[in-house]
């Protein structure tokens, strides 16, 4: 599974070309299911980048995007005989990607209780360069469950327009050409998550 171990980066090189890469995404994931790394690698350089700036939109890092996309994919590969059938193939890969980022922000706020429980001391052995107290830790994972908790309500869609618009500061048309969707649908969509994000922090300096 050459796609999951290699080195990867967010916008992987276009190798879709070939016989394999005119089948849609049910035929793709059909030869998933039966253990093909070819039709895999198809789906996975098909999709990486939407699911990465999916992923990224709820990390905010670049780092844990890329290494969530992955374990996303790697789940895909490895789960492919539990699709049921009744979402598309994209979106049963939302779900996981979903999931994913899900564990990966509890594990965070986990391991965040446990360094304030254990004290300022514990805070600052832990990161010598940059150091929180635990107030400042406290504010963060208030932060980042509030954030959560808004973005869960933004269809998959939006958080990949709001990730083109405001990281990859994409212009409209482009965005209009990569997503398959409206102008209007694109700016109702940004408008909906800045929104959220707006009533996050809101929320934030109000508890």
């Amino acid at each position: 599974m050459a796609a999951v171990t290699g080195a990867v980066h967010p916008a992987p090189t276009d190798t879709t070309q070939g016989p394999l890469g005119a089948l849609d995404d049910q035929a793709l994931f059909e030869g998933v299911r039966k253990g093909s790394e070819e039709h895999f690698n198809v789906l996975y350089e098909r999709y990486f980048s939407r699911i990465y700036n999916f992923i990224y939109v709820r990390t905010r890092n670049h780092a844990d995007a890329e290494e969530l996309a992955q374990e996303t994919f790697t789940v895909v590969f490895r789960s492919s005989e539990a699709y049921s059938g009744r979402s598309t193939p994209l979106g049963w890969i939302y779900g996981i990607a979903k999931n994913t980022v899900y564990n990966h922000l509890r594990r965070n706020r986990t391991h965040g209780e446990r360094v304030e429980e254990a004290g300022a001391d514990a805070v600052q052995s832990a990161s010598p360069i940059w150091r929180l107290n635990p107030e400042e830790q406290l504010a963060m994972d208030r932060y980042a469950r509030i954030i959560e908790e808004r973005l869960d309500s933004v269809s998959e869609w939006q958080a990949e327009v709001f990730y083109l618009r405001h990281v990859e500061n994409l212009p409209i048309r482009e965005i209009e050409k990569r997503t398959d969707k409206s102008s209007d649908a694109i700016r109702s969509g940004l408008y909906r998550v800045k929104r959220l994000l707006l009533e996050g922090e809101q929320a934030l300096a109000g508890a």
